[in-house]
């Protein structure tokens, strides 16, 4: 790859981690010679603790430190753990000096990772940062429509286009919904239509009609000013910044979240 690192940023349910797992199926498809590891910034903090209790840190340094590719999902779980935090800098620069790529997730950008460490920031944005965005509608209908073609139960075209309207939160959740009515007809032996739809989905329906989470409002505003998310949070009272945050709240927008 022309970037390194790769850092995939988005919300739940967005396909990173299916991204990062078809990343790892090509490489081990076409360049088989290549060592890849990929695990989660959980397990990354795990195997550090494990090493360190039981003397083992070098070893644990030549498991990480020598693979061609690192791919690490959900980096923000390790944002306030020092220790892992420490560890997970070194390891990056030794990939990074070595040209080893390394992949790297997580829910927010590089600069909107809160805890984590300065210098740590500045090295997950070297290389390409790529926002993935949700679904469209489109892509949310063709997805239902291939994942209806692996049921046993006929998904009318109605329905399938009802929920890709519908559901627009994230795609593990629009796979749930139509599994959902899929085990539904298998169970009570009815055919699938949009009024049992309505019905056997009416939590996650309702759910969504009234969802407006405050990331949401929050990413809306600071695109709005043109803004970071980074810099509403920040202690700066410029007007461009100042302006955006809460009334009466310049600089504790951070604290209450």
């Amino acid at each position: 790859m022309p970037f390194n690192p790769l850092f995939l940023y988005g919300g739940v349910g967005l396909g990173k981690t299916h991204l990062m797992h078809a990343i790892a199926w090509h490489l081990r498809q076409t360049r088989p010679d290549r060592r890849v590891i990929y695990l989660s910034a959980e397990k990354f903090m795990y195997h550090f603790i494990r090493a360190v209790r039981y003397k083992d840190t070098m070893a644990f340094k030549e498991q990480f430190r020598t693979v061609d590719v690192l791919m690490i999902d959900d980096v923000q779980f390790i944002a306030g753990k020092e220790n892992t935090q420490d560890e997970f800098f070194h390891t990056f620069n030794a990939l990074v000096d070595q040209n080893h790529q390394v992949i790297i997730s997580a829910d927010k950008s590089p600069n909107d990772l809160e805890g984590m460490e300065e210098r740590m920031k500045s090295r997950l944005g070297w290389g390409l940062v790529a926002d993935i965005h949700p679904t469209t509608y489109e892509l949310r209908l063709g997805i239902l429509e291939a994942k209806a073609e692996q049921l046993e139960v006929p998904i009318p075209q109605k329905v399938l286009e009802f929920l890709a309207h519908k559901i627009t939160s994230n795609v593990r959740e629009l796979e749930g919904a139509l599994n959902r009515i899929g085990a539904y007809a298998k169970l009570v032996g009815r055919q699938v239509t949009l009024e049992n739809t309505q019905d056997v989905l009416h939590d996650i329906l309702r759910a969504n009609d009234r969802r407006v989470t405050i990331e949401e409002i929050q990413k809306r505003v600071a695109e709005h000013y043109n803004i970071r998310l980074s810099e509403m949070y920040s202690a700066r009272r410029a007007r461009a910044v100042a302006r955006p945050r809460p009334a009466g709240r310049p600089t504790s927008c951070a604290a209450g979240r």
